[in-house]
């Protein structure tokens, strides 16, 4: 065979191999499905459950590794798998833990599409799922059945943001041998060490402040038992789970200003959420750094932040034609869902339909303070709110 190869050959197979010793601060991408060999021994010797090696795109390449390990540090965990989104990863939690036949139990406030996934697993998967009052605390031993396998919290709720006793419902729940998961994204794992408050397992939504921009789908799964680790890797195997090297960079990236822009979501929240207490038009702010916000003890007991994100109900005088109106008047605030961008977002929401026994009469409105000057917003929110027409005097 001739070594002189064609130029469509040539295109494909080449000699050059970049030289040894760069060296800067991101993190390279790694674009890979396939994963090469130095040779056979090589391929059948490798386990994709070991991290220590590589065997095809989908279990890692060295961009996907190191944000699996930063983002376990982050949360002081040990371990540490990645989804393609926040539900991607709440949904490889329950099929790499439940079975048919087996009882699941989530907060009444949990992530609607949370939720969902719950009334979908009990419907066509035989997988009861019930929800439990999020301020129930220990009162859950109640409520855990000896086929009860897992118990789902939130810290706080992400829209009527009440902050569980997460201590106690984890202390109950192991005594009943379940296991105790965590959306953790409102805290970003900065505010809220969940491990050391008792929960085996951390969900987080890269997509809110990890990212930062606003622009990039993922989740991630962290926990510190290996045995357990193990379980839901073959789980995000076996749904094949795969995220692109960019959207990992583009993770990675943002990590080193998340503190950065989390105190400074939650400076700006807090000014935002004091102004808006002061308003007569609105009836309740749901920030859990406020004293009468549902849980406010625990939020005072375990964490160390509040981040951007909080509620307010307006007094029950206006309509939800009214309040729409109030959205519709905003500038700076966008309409959409999420968190953790630069740009502040407000949206409404019909607790009635989201949540049993959800008594406040006013509507509910969430909002998500960006880094914008806190000043600015208070005055796009002023602006909007004398824009209301009076109570009574319809929409």
């Amino acid at each position: 065979m001739s070594d002189e190869k064609s130029l469509q050959t040539r295109l494909i197979h080449h000699d050059y191999r970049a030289p040894d010793g760069f060296a800067a601060f991101p993190t390279a991408i790694h674009h890979a499905s396939t994963v090469l060999f130095k040779d056979v021994a090589a391929l059948r010797s490798r386990n994709w459950q070991d991290k220590t090696g590589y065997t095809y795109g989908l279990h890692g390449t060295p961009t996907t590794f190191t944000l699996e390990a930063r983002l376990a540090a982050i949360e002081d965990g040990s371990h540490c798998v990645l989804a393609p989104s926040g539900l991607a990863a709440i949904a490889m939690v329950d099929l790499a833990l439940l079975r048919a036949g087996d009882d699941v139990l989530l907060p009444d406030n949990v992530y609607n599409p949370s939720r969902e996934l719950g009334n979908w697993l009990s419907k066509d998967f035989g997988i009861s799922a019930r929800y439990y009052d999020p301020m129930v605390g220990a009162g859950i031993a109640e409520l855990i059945q000896p086929n009860t396998r897992l118990v789902w919290t939130e810290a706080p709720g992400s829209v009527s943001m009440e902050v569980p006793d997460i201590p106690a419902i984890c202390q109950a729940a192991h005594a009943a041998g379940a296991l105790v998961a965590i959306d953790n994204t409102w805290s970003a794992g900065i505010a809220f060490a969940a491990f050391d408050h008792g929960v085996d397992i951390v969900m987080q939504a890269l997509t809110k402040y990890q990212s930062g921009g606003s622009d990039v789908l993922m989740g991630a799964v962290i926990c510190r038992d290996k045995a357990l680790h193990q379980r839901l890797e073959t789980a995000h195997m076996r749904l094949g789970y795969g995220v692109g090297a960019d959207d990992a960079y583009l993770v990675l990236r943002g990590l080193a200003t998340m503190k950065l822009r989390f105190d400074a979501h939650d400076r700006g929240a807090r000014q935002v959420a004091a102004w808006l207490k002061a308003r007569p038009e609105v009836s309740r702010v749901l920030h859990p750094a406020l004293p009468d916000c549902p849980g406010h003890e625990h939020w005072k007991r375990d964490f160390t932040g509040a981040g951007g994100l909080f509620s307010v109900i307006f007094d029950e005088r206006y309509s939800e034609a009214q309040t729409d109106r109030f959205i519709d008047s905003l500038r700076l605030f966008k309409i959409g869902y999420s968190w953790g961008g630069a740009s502040s977002l407000c949206v409404p929401y019909r607790m009635q339909g989201m949540r049993r026994g959800w008594d406040a009469k006013g509507q509910l409105l969430r909002f998500n303070i960006g880094l914008e000057e806190p000043a600015d917003l208070i005055a796009d929110i002023e602006q909007a709110l004398n824009g209301l027409p009076q109570p009574f005097q319809g929409a």
